[in-house]
């Protein structure tokens, strides 16, 4: 990929992959939404509790592959492997950003 990722984002995906520990203050508005698999997680409690949880039962990796802006955001289609069914697997991150953090997060 060659578009460089917003800080926030960058962030996201380097805690995700398990690169750096997860601060949610550092990626995440405090009260961010992140909807993934059906379910919704709001506020950095929750979105830690979510992200600990994936890593613990997916052991996933997410490399980002495109980058499209939108008005307040954009979306990253990202290829993640794990071990899970179909890995891998490509997948969109609808991002919203305000004031340099992320407020909401799709994963589909």
């Amino acid at each position: 990929m060659n578009a460089p990722l917003p800080d926030p984002i960058a962030a996201f995906f380097e805690a995700s992959n398990g690169a750096v520990p997860f601060d949610p203050d550092r990626c995440f508005a405090v009260d961010a939404v992140v909807q993934d698999e059906n379910r919704t997680h709001r506020g950095h409690a929750a979105i830690a509790a979510w992200l600990r949880e994936a890593q613990r039962t997916t052991a996933f990796t997410a490399e980002p592959l495109e980058v499209v802006p939108r008005d307040a955001g954009m979306t990253i289609r990202a290829r993640v492997a794990g071990n899970f069914p179909g890995s891998p697997v490509e997948l969109d991150h609808v991002f919203r950003l305000a004031d340099d953090r992320i407020t909401n997060l799709e994963i589909g």
